[in-house]
């Protein structure tokens, strides 16, 4: 693992300080909503894709070179209580075919509820709806006994009041690990695509592209995992000026804003990119998660209340050939924080049993 770590790494630094230098990344894209975890135990980790390869189908839709034919006829179902009333669901099913191979389908949503919605001059026009929607077809091939590839296509489509627009993305993954699968590591890039029909004509918007590399290592002798996810490598600088923190206050004294040193505001970049997690699993039907999203931190933290902001913790049982499992992630302390429920059925099991 050792000799791995010293190759990737380098080349991660290089994409990260050659990249184009501008600042974060929010507000930049459209279909935001294909960036967000699909289960509950990649939440759990505290990132939006995991590298692992232990045949469990939710992991799919966000790497799809995870996809095998151990996961055939798999269904799982997610929820997430995100903010002021919008809510995220997923479904996806894996099939294997003898020569066609393994596939994955996935159907997921994002309805932002009832809004009440004013003109220009601010007078209230009554309640409009909006509501984001994706279809994707995965696919996934074991190239040896150490390398995997998989992709993903999809069909997006997004209502915001009388605005409508389709797109279409692809994902494509590529996965290396050891025989024994204690270390992994995959390489996604999320999002390759474009709006077919833009919300107005002729005013075409960038879909939510990213770069991710993602490392696991698991113990020999004790049933925990460490999870280190490399994020939005196709940028280095995701950071913004803030009105409100100190580093940025003027000094009474000299008149001088006061600014992070050069270090610090390296050290700041590179840790927006990294999410670090681990996952305890014990007696193999009861796992306990949990995460840490430096740069989710950062972005919405409370400078008086920190808190738990950027942590996420969670836990995972299974029952037979049901796989339950429960996520919260802390964006902002004293504020209300989403809850993921996701929810596996192993119907190969089920079918035997009748």
């Amino acid at each position: 693992m050792l000799k791995l770590l010293r190759t990737i790494l380098p080349g991660l630094l290089s994409v990260l300080l050659f990249s184009h230098a501008s600042g974060q990344i929010g507000g930049e894209h459209t279909y935001t909503f294909l960036t967000l975890a699909n289960s509950a135990r990649i939440a759990g980790i505290g990132g939006n894709s995991l590298a692992v390869m232990d045949n469990d189908v939710t992991l799919a839709l966000a790497n799809p070179s995870l996809i095998t034919s151990e996961m055939h006829n798999q269904l799982a179902l997610s929820y997430v209580n995100y903010f002021t009333g919008n809510n995220i669901g997923y479904a996806m099913y894996s099939r294997t075919f003898n020569k066609a191979g393994s596939f994955v389908a996935a159907i997921q949503f994002s309805d932002y509820g009832k809004i009440q919605g004013a003109d220009a001059a601010g007078n209230l026009t009554g309640n409009i709806t909006a509501g984001e929607y994706a279809m994707s077809i995965g696919w996934g091939r074991l190239l040896s006994e150490n390398f995997s590839i998989g992709a993903n296509a999809k069909l997006i489509y997004s209502h915001l009041d009388i605005y409508n627009s389709f797109g279409i993305a692809v994902d494509v993954a590529g996965s290396y690990f050891t025989k024994d699968k204690l270390f992994m590591a995959s390489v996604i890039a999320r999002n390759i695509g474009s709006q077919i029909v833009p919300y107005r004509a002729g005013h075409y918007e960038s879909l939510p592209f990213e770069l991710q590399v993602g490392l696991s290592q698991g113990l020999k002798h004790l049933p925990l995992r460490f999870h280190l996810l490399f994020t939005n490598l196709q940028k280095w600088d995701l950071s913004y000026v803030d009105a409100n923190d100190p580093n940025n206050q003027v000094d009474p004294y000299t008149g001088e804003i006061n600014e992070k040193s050069g270090i610090s505001k390296f050290a700041d970049n590179l840790m927006r990119h990294i999410v670090f997690g681990g996952e305890l699993t014990i007696a193999k039907v009861f796992s306990i998660r949990l995460g840490y999203n430096y740069g989710r931190r950062q972005e919405l933290k409370l400078y008086e209340r920190t808190g738990l902001s950027g942590f996420s913790y969670g836990f995972g049982f299974r029952v037979k050939m049901f796989n339950f499992s429960y996520t919260r992630a802390t964006y902002q302390a004293g504020s209300p924080n989403p809850n993921y429920v996701t929810i596996a059925v192993n119907l190969n099991q089920f079918s035997r049993k009748q």
